[in-house]
């Protein structure tokens, strides 16, 4: 039996909405104090750029995920029909699913190389199909992999805005003028470094959990290759022994069945060859009986000869 969860795409994805949810109500009961920390006294656009660029990778990464986890749901129904389709013992596995699903894909590979008589090479097709499907992965390993080095960016950019209104401080002589600057850029090295690490966290949850499924989906159609794919239209020498031993214990079994009807036939010959010899001599005495009627006939009614 397979192990494969049909609909673990679609718990992703509600977690994903339920998650979303929760930090967007979270921002809004805050909502007074995150207009502080980001929107407020802000002497420069740093925080501004800074925050926004993260929020952009954020999205861009979430989006990617989310499309990736719709795609994967939609696999894990093409395998599960599949897989039905096998059970019932369709004429068709791949029927009332698409052409262009991963689970229909190998099977036509495997049809397709068959024909050419042609050993399948199972671990290849496996190696391609992961190959392929990594590089789906690519951009949200990537803004995974940076996403928390935005924030030190901006931690860093933001500490040299501080440094630079301590500077003007010691140089003037009136440098209280610049002390907002100083605080300004405290200010946003805490917001950028927040925002990073939040986003980073949501996302990273999500992206592993994206792996988990696409890691689970290709097992599930490596298993359905092993199990309902491979033994329909391959033949190994291994295999081969194993059908050439059943069919010569069927040729045992059927000599033996040939042998007991041969043995049947020859009782039913001889209880044949019993019926007829008591036939013929019922026969026998039967025309003796008929003789001796006619001659008790002849003298009754005073016949001639």
């Amino acid at each position: 039996m397979i192990q494969f969860r049909a609909g673990y795409s679609r718990s992703i994805l509600l977690q994903l909405v339920l998650l979303s949810i929760i930090l967007i109500l979270i921002i809004l009961i805050n909502l007074e104090f995150v207009a502080d920390i980001y929107f407020k006294n802000q002497a420069t656009r740093v925080g501004y750029v800074v925050n926004s660029s993260i929020l952009v990778l954020f999205a861009l990464g979430l989006f990617r995920i989310i499309s990736l986890l719709m795609r994967y749901s939609l696999e894990e129904s093409a395998l599960n029909r599949f897989l039905r389709n096998v059970e019932d013992e369709e004429a068709r596995a791949t029927d009332k699913i698409s052409k262009n699903s991963l689970i229909a894909r190998r099977y036509r590979s495997v049809v397709e190389i068959s024909k050419h008589n042609v050993a399948v090479n199972h671990s290849a097709l496996a190696s391609t199909l992961i190959a392929t499907e990594s590089t789906r992965l690519s951009l949200p390993k990537f803004i995974s992999n940076i996403l928390i080095l935005t924030g030190v960016f901006g931690t860093i950019v933001s500490l040299s805005v501080a440094l630079l209104g301590a500077s003007n401080i010691i140089d003037s002589a009136d440098g209280l003028g610049n002390m907002g600057l100083v605080i300004h850029g405290m200010s946003t090295a805490l917001s950028t470094t927040t925002t990073a690490i939040v986003c980073y966290l949501f996302f990273g949850y999500f992206y592993l959990k994206t792996v988990d499924v696409q890691t689970q989906l290709l097992s599930g159609i490596e298993q359905a290759t092993t199990l309902y794919i491979m033994p329909r239209f391959t033949y190994q020498t291994d295999s081969m022994l194993h059908e050439v031993g059943n069919l010569v214990r069927a040729l045992r079994e059927a000599a033996e069945k040939m042998g007991r009807v041969e043995a049947d036939f020859a009782e039913a010959g001889s209880h044949m060859n019993e019926m007829i010899g008591t036939y013929a001599e019922s026969t026998d005495n039967l025309d003796g009986s008929i003789d001796e009627i006619k001659q008790l006939l002849r003298t009754g009614f005073r016949l001639p000869e």
